[in-house]
């Protein structure tokens, strides 16, 4: 499947900003299931300043915003080659080492329940990818998807005491869960392809663990199923702050607004 992507964030001040540098990880690359076909990023209000690949083999773009101005628009698109998988990443890659995705992080700390469920989970099936898909049945049981109940900062606990929250929250209960339960595990932000639905108003997220008889295998809790053809891979990291779209500092006072726009079709 050919998918074209365009992304488009904005970003608005009230007062001059003195400095601001962005990192950008909104660039895909041909891995497993996808074939980059072309890519291009536009900044207008800001100048890149260099690319480079993180530990987790993503590639970053340094944003610098222009001095003095009030806001920065930076805007991608392009067109990737997708192929049916079944969530089947393969072997791992990349410059961190395996065993460091068994850490924990603050997003992804197993509390009570992240501790129940991963131990009932792994205590009823033998297998690991069963082990694994009911984990993912159970905590989407368990979370219903519902937005504007929760923000980048809540945690899996958090989200798994509240009941409700959308597919960052599912990614890192995932996590720690799937840790818990001695798995590597990691965090994956990208692009979903949506029934009848062009425009979205973010990127999606779902999660990946580490099988040793088959390596890396998708899991995207908030739809219930593993990534196929309608999934364009982006970033990975150990939770949501490694594999975010764009993070970054200023310098300067002033209130920030920040607007999304998505649109991904066939």
């Amino acid at each position: 499947m050919l998918l074209k992507i365009s992304h488009t964030t904005h970003y608005t001040y009230d007062a001059p900003v003195e400095y601001s540098l962005l990192q950008a990880r909104l660039t895909p690359k041909s891995r497993a299931g996808q074939k980059v076909r072309e890519w291009n990023m536009t900044i207008d209000g800001g100048a890149k300043e260099t690319e480079f690949d993180d530990e987790h083999n993503n590639r970053v773009t340094l944003v610098c915003m222009e001095a003095g101005a009030k806001e920065i628009r930076i805007y991608t698109e392009g067109a990737v080659e997708t192929e049916n998988l079944n969530g089947l990443i393969g072997t791992h890659g990349g410059y961190a080492p395996l065993w460091l995705f068994k850490r924990t992080t603050k997003l992804t700390k197993p509390g009570t329940h992240c501790r129940q469920i991963a131990k009932r989970i792994a205590g009823n099936y033998d297998s690991e990818i069963n082990q694994l898909h009911a984990l993912s049945t159970e905590i989407l049981d368990q979370v219903t998807y519902e937005t504007g109940r929760t923000d980048p900062g809540t945690t899996a606990e958090q989200a798994l005491e509240a009941g409700h929250g959308v597919c960052q929250d599912h990614a890192h209960i995932f996590l720690a869960c799937a840790r818990q339960m001695g798995f590597p595990a990691r965090y994956v932000s990208g692009y979903l392809l949506m029934d009848g639905k062009i425009d979205q108003e973010a990127s999606h997220a779902w999660a990946e663990a580490y099988v040793d008889s088959l390596g890396w295998i998708g899991f995207d809790i908030a739809n219930g199923i593993s990534p196929d053809d309608r999934y364009i891979r982006i970033a990975t990291g150990l939770d949501y702050r490694e594999a975010a779209p764009i993070v970054g500092l200023r310098l300067g006072e002033g209130i920030e607004s920040m607007k999304v726009s998505i649109q991904v079709q066939q």
